[in-house]
């Protein structure tokens, strides 16, 4: 709607002797243009349409004007590009630049049926809540519930992202598993009091494999840790052999995942290993002891923190049903001792104790970081729906963004400065873009930013993806 101010001449603070002034007419700019690459990956990849195969449609064909895989690529474009939140579509519904990489063909809203939805192409957040309260009987749940969410179609779709971005099988993967709290500040369906947390929350439970996300699922805090893990990874486990059946696959986590459930299943399953933190006791450290006592020895003599690995079988009173390898880390620092364990069903003969605590198990706080994006930079935490269910919908899409970021720096950052990138820097760098939009009968004129200072890591990104086939599905 035309305002007022509008025309209004703004004077702000001079420069020098010039002045400097600002006005409401520049035309169709967006803050985005970096959005053009993010569709780039997606055609190569094909992420937003293989997720939108996992919804079913119910709605009355004649009536629609957003296809569920639009809805969706622009709910993850809107996550990749830092809006969180389904307010925010209320205004890039009118983003043409945005639209067109969701692939409207009628990028600026024009020949929308209704007058008043015109110039706005795309849907605006009434229509995309639509997602996230799904129903599993969209046939009894009203006009506003006809978009059913197939589970275990999203299940198959991350592993098959990961198996995707793999040409040939690898001789063996290491995966980990790891859960988190998501704090809640609301009355949600569900929430608990996590007394280790100190807070009310849910307590997703993720697994990935490097950089690539196998499992996000959101679960109430009431439960352990490990509680659901098993059923995970016996499900990953069957996805990944029946593409790699020779694969040897370690599952690796914290303490937390030390069940006896999950090591006798991985025990009695040909080529799977595990090698999970162990909490300390009287015992564990009764067995550490001579080794704590050189490590101290050497701490006194260099003033430099020590450690010194000891390697023992280990059986708990009650929970385990068998002894295992357990690996101590005997370590003295200037604030004390620090004996930390591993329990593990890989042999000694082939990863020695130092070999197996320093290059194996500490690789897992990698994970850590993947979680922290997820969170912090695209917004899984935005678990503010009242259903515990559209709450995981929201962690999937966030989850679905972050795979899309994800194949965004392996394809088109490898061998750049920015390959280690977090998803947060690559959209303050690479996204967040002025331009200016025009749509002309035949084309979508976008022209970036002049004093831009990535062109040139923009371009090699650009030629780079051009350059690659796409995934045939």
């Amino acid at each position: 709607m035309q305002t007022e101010c509008r025309n209004e001449k703004l004077e702000f603070q001079a420069c020098g002797a010039r002045q400097v002034v600002a006005e409401f007419n520049g035309g169709t700019i967006t803050s985005d243009g970096g959005v053009l690459l993010l569709k780039e990956v997606e055609a190569r990849r094909k992420i937003i349409k293989q997720f939108a195969a996992c919804f079913t449609d119910y709605r009355d064909p004649n009536l629609i004007e957003h296809t569920v895989e639009e809805l969706v690529g622009q709910r993850i474009y809107g996550l990749a590009l830092g809006y969180e939140d389904l307010n925010d579509h209320d205004l890039l519904r009118r983003d043409p630049l945005l639209a067109a990489a969701v692939g409207k063909i009628d990028p600026e809203g024009q020949e929308r049926r209704r007058e008043a939805d015109r110039g706005a192409a795309l849907a605006g957040k009434s229509t995309l809540n639509r997602l996230e309260l799904g129903s599993d009987d969209p046939a009894k749940n009203g006009r506003y519930k006809k978009i059913a969410l197939d589970e275990k179609k999203v299940d198959d779709f991350f592993i098959d992202v990961f198996l995707q971005a793999h040409e040939k099988a690898p001789k063996w993967i290491i995966i980990d598993l790891d859960a988190t709290d998501d704090p809640l500040h609301g009355k949600q369906e569900g929430r608990f009091f996590q007394g280790y947390y100190r807070e009310y929350c849910y307590l997703p439970l993720y697994f990935f494999c490097g950089d690539f996300l196998l499992c996000a699922r959101l679960r109430t805090a009431d439960k352990q840790p490990a509680s659901g893990a098993l059923d995970e990874i016996k499900r990953i486990v069957k996805r990944v052999r029946e593409r790699w059946p020779e694969v040897g696959i370690w599952f690796r986590g914290d303490s937390g995942f030390s069940r006896d459930e999950i090591m006798t299943w991985c025990e009695q399953t040909e080529g799977v290993e595990y090698i999970f933190g162990q909490a300390k006791n009287q015992r564990l450290e009764k067995l550490l002891e001579a080794e704590m006592a050189e490590a101290k020895k050497k701490f006194e003599a260099t003033g430099q923190a020590a450690r010194v690995f000891g390697d023992f079988q280990y059986q708990t009173l009650e929970s385990w049903s068998q002894q295992r390898r357990v690996v101590g880390k005997a370590e003295h620092l200037e604030k004390g001792a620090n004996p930390r364990f591993v329990v593990t069903s890989l042999s000694r003969e082939e990863y020695p104790a130092q070999t197996l605590y320093e290059d194996h198990y500490c690789g897992r706080g990698e994970m850590e970081n993947r979680i922290k994006e997820q969170q912090l930079e695209l917004f899984a935490d935005r678990t503010s729906t009242h259903y515990l269910k559209s709450n995981q919908v929201r962690l999937w899409l966030s989850s679905v963004a972050y795979v899309l970021m994800n194949e965004m720096r392996r394809l088109g950052l490898a061998g750049t400065e920015m390959e280690q990138a977090q998803c947060g820097t690559i959209r303050l760098k690479l996204l967040k873009i002025g331009a200016q939009v025009r749509v002309t009968v035949r084309r979508v004129i976008v022209r970036l930013a002049s004093s831009y200072p990535f062109q040139e890591l923009f371009l090699a990104i650009y030629r780079r993806l051009r350059g690659m086939e796409p995934l045939r599905c």
